[in-house]
């Protein structure tokens, strides 16, 4: 059993700053890629940003310049740290993994739960 657990959601004033986590465990092999996405009330889910392995990163266009992804593998843990928080990025943030629990190399994509962040005006 696999499980992604995010923390470090909540509520900050727009120019703030937050840091989510998310630690992989359960019965893994390997982990490839990692990412944040997030869902705002009544639109689509949407990448926030994405790490592979070896560290290269890929970001929103509309939170370039404000937010940082990072991991630690030997943790399993993937970070977002967000500065200059705005209004607009209030929504649920979700962690994602893709990695393979035995060594045949079978890669699946599971998801956290989720962590609110609101981002007051």
């Amino acid at each position: 059993q696999v499980q992604l657990v995010e923390s470090g959601g909540g509520l900050v004033q727009a120019g703030g700053s937050l840091r989510l986590s998310c630690t992989a465990s359960g019965s893994i092999f390997s982990i490839n890629a990692m990412g944040w996405y997030r869902q705002a009330p009544r639109k689509q889910r949407e990448l926030v940003a994405t790490i592979t392995s070896g560290g290269s990163t890929n970001y929103a266009d509309s939170v370039k310049g404000r937010f940082t992804i990072s991991r630690d593998n030997a943790k399993m843990t993937v970070y977002l740290q967000m500065n200059s928080l705005k209004p607009e990025d209030t929504a649920v943030y979700y962690c994602n993994a893709h990695l393979s629990t035995d060594s045949r190399g079978a890669v699946f994509r599971y998801w956290g739960q989720g962590t609110q962040v609101t981002v007051s005006s």
